[in-house]
């Protein structure tokens, strides 16, 4: 997964709330657009736009995306950074596959903080991934704190885990998402819920229908997801994908900013996506 791109209004709070309380440096500004990420790559773009309106309830869009930390010890410094800038969780869990922080940003975009078990221990039951959401041992996260991490930023290795969305029809995404982008189904057992996913990881995308079955998209230029990216592994691969959902009768926009390709489309829900090639 890529940067994930949020219309929002005030975009002074909100590039300090992602600087100060997630960890993220600056990458760059420019023309209203903030990038936020860790090592130098973007993993929240923020574009200000002060008359953006909320994005009305019951509608689709993001539900939260989620940064991954390499280490257990990294979530430790995550959550005593929040607890640091005065931010409270909304949530802890432990998903059997990965230990998870929630909140929201100042302009209620949700956040998932976490760290991924080794694949060896991710628990699979007659052929079928298992996950859950169980209560987080927070004391034992904690625990892991290093003297050495007290005053660190995000680390190298902190990247877009996964994003989960907010859509109107379960059945519409998984043709899209599985049967067009082939993305394959990992887990149904969430009630209104399905997890998607590439290379046998527990799930890069989540699709709910939480905010209504048949929720509409919010109306453009709300706050709130602008778009995502999905990032294929070469410039071949994003090639054979465009023929596949050319060939399903996709709607997309093939574009550039002159040192990359893209392919812009949107799922049934309205929700925009990216699909770019890793050079």
């Amino acid at each position: 997964m890529g940067a994930v791109r949020l219309t929002v209004a005030d975009l002074d709070r909100v590039r300090d709330f992602y600087r100060d309380a997630i960890g993220l440096t600056e990458v760059s500004t420019e023309d209203g657009v903030v990038r936020l990420g860790a090592d130098g790559t973007a993993i929240v773009e923020l574009f200000g736009n002060p008359d953006a309106p909320p994005r009305p309830r019951g509608t689709s869009g993001l539900f939260h995306f989620a940064i991954v930390v390499p280490s257990r010890p990294d979530l430790a410094r995550a959550l005593q950074r929040v607890a640091e800038a005065g931010w409270r969780l909304s949530g802890a869990s432990d998903h059997l596959v990965s230990e998870a922080l929630y909140l929201s940003d100042p302009e209620g975009n949700g956040i998932e903080l976490y760290r991924d078990r080794p694949r060896d221990q991710w628990p699979v039951r007659d052929g079928v991934l298992q996950m859950d959401t169980l209560p987080l041992d927070l004391d034992g996260v904690l625990g892991e704190l290093r003297r050495e991490d007290a005053s660190s930023g995000m680390p190298a290795g902190t990247r877009m885990g996964h994003v989960h969305l907010n859509v109107g029809d379960l059945t519409a995404a998984e043709t899209f998402y599985s049967g067009a982008l082939g993305f394959d189904v990992t887990v149904r057992g969430y009630p209104g819920a399905l997890f998607v996913s590439a290379g046998g990881y527990h799930h890069h995308l989540g699709l709910n229908t939480w905010a209504g079955e048949g929720a509409p998209p919010a109306p453009p230029g709300s706050r709130g997801l602008r778009a995502f990216e999905i990032v294929l592994p070469s410039e071949w691969a994003l090639e054979e994908l465009e023929r596949r959902i050319s060939d399903k009768g996709i709607e997309y926009e093939r574009s550039s900013d002159g040192e990359e390709d893209f392919l812009r489309l949107e799922d049934p829900a309205g929700n925009r996506l990216a699909l770019v090639a890793d050079y």
